[in-house]
Parts: structure tokens; sequence; C-alpha cells
């Protein structure tokens, strides 16, 4: 799965969350429309309540992208 589809997802459902990086917070339609086209396209895994991840070619869990926050 694509950050995108991850992203797309939160937004459809309407998730009342907010993804935080090391500086800022964000919600996910505003990450739809500033991340590169590049970025969206990164392979991720979302673990809902927790973070959203990039996962290697290989199929692993690699850094966190996102911290997920309840609002």
């Amino acid at each position: 799965m694509s950050l995108k589809e991850i992203l797309e997802g939160l937004v459809q459902n309407n998730e009342p969350i907010t993804l935080s990086d090391s500086n800022k917070e964000w919600n996910a339609g505003d990450l739809l429309q500033k991340l590169s086209p590049v970025m969206l396209k990164r392979k991720a895994h979302i673990q809902p309540g927790l973070y959203i991840a990039e996962v290697s070619d290989a199929g692993y869990l690699g850094s966190v992208l996102f911290k997920i926050k309840q609002i």
C-alpha cells in the first residue's frame, strides 16, 4: 500500500487524528496536498493508533514516517 492510499483512506473515513513528524503536526488532507508525488508513492504500513511506517522493497518495516495522535 502506498502512503497516498493510506492518507486518502484516513481522509475518506474522516479519522479524528493528527499525524506528527519530528517538526510538526498535520492532518491527512494537508499531507496529501503538501507531500511530493515521490513521497506519496512510497510503500507504507499503518498501525492504527500508533504510526505510519515505511516498508522496504523486501517487505520489512522501516522508519516511522508519522506518529498517529488521537484528537
